[in-house]
C-alpha cells in the first residue's frame, strides 16, 4: 500500500525542514510548501521532497499545495497575519478532506497574554478542534533550545553568555525533537488524534546551568550575564533580528522568569512519542555550535575581532520602543494583559502538562481529554 502525501508548512524552516527530512526518511512523499526558492529547498529537493512555492495569506496557494494531500504539519507564521494564516489553512484543510493535521502551536497561550501573537495561538488551537471533519494533534513546546544560542559569537569568543533570562528555569529542546515528534504523529496519527503534547528538554535549566554547559564544550571560562531586554533588544536590532518578534519574545522573557516553563516540565513525550528520549542540551548545543545555520541562517561564529565589532556596533544602536512600534501598526493591545503564571486556567492546564482550552474544546474530537 502506498504512503500518503503529506504537506509541510515552514519546510525550510527550524521544524519544517527536520520534519520533512525525517519523513522522508521514513519513505513518505512529502509536499514542501516554502515563500521561495533558495539553497535550503534546493536541498529539501535533493533529498526527495516536491517544492511547492507560495503563499500562506492566498487561498489559491492553499488550494492547490492541498492536491492529493492526506495529512500535513502547519506551521502558522509568527507574524501579525497568523490568525488570518491560520484559518485559511483550515479552510483549505476541510474543502481538500485531510484526514489529520499537526499544528504547531506554544506552551503559554491564552486568553489575555500580553503577546498578541500568543492570543491569536490560542485562537487557533481552538478553531482547529472545531474543524467538522480534518483531527488535529496539537504540538506545544516551551522555548526552545536554539534561543540560549542566538549570542553564539560572544560565547565563542569572549566567555560572555548574555540573555535576559534572569534565573528562569526552562527545559530546552532542539529542533529535532520537535521534528521527531511532529513525523511520528503523522507517519501513525491514529493514537495522537485530538491529543496535545509539548516535547521538552529532559532536565529543567538555569541559564547558569546553561553557561556551565558552554564551558564544557568550549573548554573555556563562559559567564551568564544578566541582561536588560533593552540592551538585548540592542543587540537584536543589530544582528537583523525583526521588531516583529522581539515585540513578542519580551512577553516570554518574563513568562520565563516567572517560571512558566517549569511549570509541569520536564515531560516525557518526546519518548512517549517517538520511543527515544529528548537528547540533553549539550548535545544539541554542540550541533548547534558547528552548524550555526540551524540557529538561524544569519548567524557566523565569526572571529574575536568581529565579535568585538559586533559589541561596538551593539552599544551604539538605538533600543527600539516596542510599545510605539506595536501601536502603530495597529495591534491588538490589551489594557492589562495577564502573565501566564497569573491565570489560574492557564496554570492549571499547564501543570498537568497539557494544552489550556476552554471547557467546551477539551473533548471537541475524540471524546476523551487531550490530557498527553
Amino acid at each position: 500500500m502506498s504512503k500518503p502525501l503529506i504537506l509541510v508548512t515552514a519546510a525550510t524552516g527550524r521544524t519544517g525542514a527536520a520534519t520533512t527530512l525525517d519523513l522522508l526518511s521514513r519513505g513518505f512523499p512529502v509536499r514542501a510548501f516554502v515563500h521561495r526558492e533558495d539553497l535550503r529547498s534546493a536541498a529539501l529537493r535533493s533529498a526527495g521532497a516536491d517544492i511547492f512555492v507560495g503563499d500562506l495569506n492566498d487561498y489559491r496557494s492553499l488550494r492547490e499545495a492541498m492536491k492529493g494531500v492526506r495529512r500535513a504539519y502547519h506551521c502558522p507564521p509568527f507574524r501579525l497575519s497568523l490568525l488570518h494564516s491560520a484559518m485559511l489553512f483550515a479552510m483549505a484543510a476541510e474543502e481538500a478532506k485531510l484526514d489529520v493535521v499537526a499544528l504547531m502551536s506554544q506552551w503559554q497561550p491564552h486568553a489575555s497574554h500580553g503577546s498578541v501573537i500568543s492570543r491569536e495561538h490560542w485562537i487557533t488551537n481552538h478553531i482547529y478542534r472545531w474543524m467538522p471533519s480534518v483531527d488535529v494533534v496539537h504540538i506545544n513546546p516551551g522555548l526552545f533550545a536554539f534561543t540560549y544560542l542566538l549570542g553564539l559569537p560572544a560565547i565563542v569568543h569572549l566567555g560572555a553568555f548574555m540573555a535576559p533570562y534572569g534565573d528562569g528555569l526552562n527545559a530546552p529542546v532542539s529542533n529535532e525533537d520537535i521534528a521527531r515528534v511532529i513525523a511520528e504523529v503523522l507517519a501513525n496519527p491514529r493514537d495522537h488524534i485530538g491529543r496535545s503534547y509539548r516535547p521538552s528538554g529532559p532536565q529543567l535549566l538555569s541559564p547558569h546551568d546553561v553557561a556551565g554547559i558552554f564551558e564544557s564544550i568550549l573548554d573555556r571560562k563562559v559567564k551568564y550575564q544578566d541582561a536588560p531586554f533593552s540592551m538585548f533588544s540592542k543587540a537584536a536590532v543589530a544582528q537583523g533580528f525583526p521588531l516583529s518578534e522581539l515585540a513578542h519574545l519580551r512577553y516570554y522573557v518574563e513568562d520565563l522568569k516567572a517560571g512558566a516553563y517549569a511549570l509541569g516540565a520536564p515531560t516525557d513525550h518526546v519518548f512517549e512519542v517517538t520511543g527515544q528520549p529528548a537528547e540533553h542540551f549539550e548535545t544539541t548545543a554542540r550541533r548547534y555550535i558547528q552548524s550555526p545555520s540551524l540557529i538561524s541562517p544569519r548567524l557566523k561564529v565569526g572571529t574575536k575581532l568581529g565579535a568585538f565589532r559586533f559589541l561596538i556596533k551593539m552599544l551604539l544602536t538605538k533600543a527600539p520602543d516596542l510599545n510605539a512600534w506595536e501601536k502603530a501598526r495597529g495591534y491588538p493591545l490589551l489594557k492589562s494583559p495577564v502573565a501566564a503564571m497569573n491565570n489560574s486556567q492557564w496554570r492549571e492546564a499547564a501543570e498537568q502538562q497539557r494544552l489550556h482550552l476552554l471547557p467546551f474544546a477539551q473533548t471537541q474530537q475524540t471524546g476523551r481529554s487531550d490530557a498527553a
